[in-house]
């Protein structure tokens, strides 16, 4: 008998694979960095430290609808302040988050550090394996 969705903790599925942009990076170049690594977000760092996000439906919401150029500092168009849940969380926790925020990304923090980003894609994923093996 596997884990259920409340024993699986937000570590065990994020994903470890960070990129982060400085606040002064364009739309333009972010979009690329997001096309050519194949994720659907970016953290914001300011000082060193992650602060926000820019995901690919800040692209699709803000730009367009903005009608903002290319050129735009990402800055103007991320979320801040950065929503993180602790690595040690269960998905549950996880999903409960994202729905009273209304988001689909959180960071992943340990020991103060950003370590990970986990997202509503990776939540759906294990629980449609979960059905598969019960």
């Amino acid at each position: 008998m596997g884990k259920s969705f409340s024993e699986i903790l937000v570590k065990d599925i994020m994903n470890k694979s960070l990129i982060s942009a400085d606040p002064s990076t364009t739309s333009f170049q972010v979009a690329n960095l997001m096309e050519k690594g194949g994720i659907g977000a970016i953290l914001v760092k300011e000082n060193g430290t992650p602060a926000g996000i820019i995901t690919d439906r800040d692209f699709a919401i803000k730009i367009a609808t903005q009608k903002l150029s290319l050129d735009t500092t990402i800055d103007k168009i991320a979320s801040y302040p950065l929503v993180t849940i602790d690595s040690n969380e269960s998905l549950v926790a996880a999903a409960k988050l994202m729905s009273s925020k209304k988001i689909r990304k959180l960071a992943v923090v340990e020991g103060g550090q950003v370590i990970g980003i986990v997202t509503s894609t990776d939540l759906v994923t294990q629980l449609a394996l979960l059905n598969d093996n019960s």
